[in-house]
């Protein structure tokens, strides 16, 4: 199954959610005038795209609507698509183009972390590269224990230390390993948390000083784990990680298990981070490369459809 198919499927929720309102708007369409707009706005912000990024896209449809003539539902729809693709950043891949490719990954406890490294680990195993994992969060009670699970599942070597040893200590013994086993990619599982953001930042400042002197020119990824169903405080915890490390990207998690997917609109065109990894189920293969265009015509319900069930009017 292709990621189309899967993340229609996984977005159902948020796709029921929102077709009733627009296909409301679409059905009685007349012309974008403010009440259009604003309804059409308040079905942006159910869908957790949030009040700034949905005053943006409105905004946008009101001045295009300025410039070219909108006579129908479809062509409200295939604006609203252009209007939300252009808002949104590019899509922009994981870099492990030289090796090895390191994969620093950030996030709070119970977003699906653990989870989402091993399914990483496990993709590249697949394609023939050689994995390490580094179990730098020591400072939860079996973190260790969990990516170990993972490591043996997905065919990965791992390097970790007793719980409460220094985090850094972890990741340049998992580098020496990596590079004496001629890895391709280290993905470093760092601890959960977020009560202090000066401690955040010394940690991770200690593990980049690591990287930098030991692998100068190896790819370099810092990815935030965000779980979709908590909404806009995604985006909240998002924009705390962003000020203590400089993200690359974000995976979001548990994006099936949502009526909110807007979320990653409001991520990607409110925080300007990519969202390069979505979960969308509980299989391995259920972690997948975000693809912009193919969430967009999922999320937003086709019009064509809705007009042939109500008789083509």
């Amino acid at each position: 199954m292709g990621f189309f198919e899967k993340i229609k499927q996984g977005l159902k929720k948020t796709t029921a959610a929102v077709t009733q309102s627009i296909e409301d708007i679409a059905a009685s369409f007349v012309e974008v005038d403010d009440d259009m707009l604003e309804e059409l706005e308040e079905a942006l912000i159910m869908a957790d795209l949030g009040a700034p990024v949905a005053a943006r896209a409105t905004e946008a449809l009101r001045k295009t609507a300025q410039h070219s003539r909108i006579e129908s539902g479809i062509a409200l729809r295939c604006l609203l698509k252009d209007v939300l693709t252009d808002m949104m950043l590019e899509d922009i891949q994981i870099d492990i183009s030289q090796t090895p490719a390191v994969i620093l990954v950030i996030g709070v406890n119970g977003v699906g972390k653990t989870t989402s490294i091993g399914k990483l680990a496990a993709r590249y195993v697949q394609e023939g590269r050689r994995v390490m994992l580094a179990a730098a969060d020591t400072f939860r009670a079996a973190a260790a224990d969990q990516l170990e699970i993972w490591a043996k599942r997905a065919g990965a070597d791992i390097v970790r230390h007793g719980e409460g040893a220094d985090p850094a200590a972890v990741v340049f013994d998992a580098v020496a390993a990596a590079k004496a086993r001629e890895c391709d990619i280290i993905i470093i599982d760092t601890a959960g948390r977020l009560h202090n953001k000066q401690n955040l930042m010394n940690e991770l400042n200690k593990i980049d000083r690591i990287l930098t002197r030991e692998l100068p020119g190896s790819s370099r990824e810092t990815l935030l784990v965000l779980d979709a169903t908590t909404g806009q405080n995604a985006v909240h915890q998002a924009e705390e990680f962003n000020k203590a490390a400089s993200l690359t990207g974000i995976i979001l998690t548990k994006l099936d298990g949502t009526a909110k997917g807007g979320i990653v609109i409001a991520i990607s065109a409110g925080l300007g981070v990519p969202v390069k990894l979505v979960g969308v189920g509980e299989g391995l293969d259920d972690l997948m490369d975000f693809n912009r265009s193919a969430f967009l015509e999922a999320i937003l319900p086709d019009f064509d459809d809705m007009l042939e069930r109500r008789g083509g009017s």
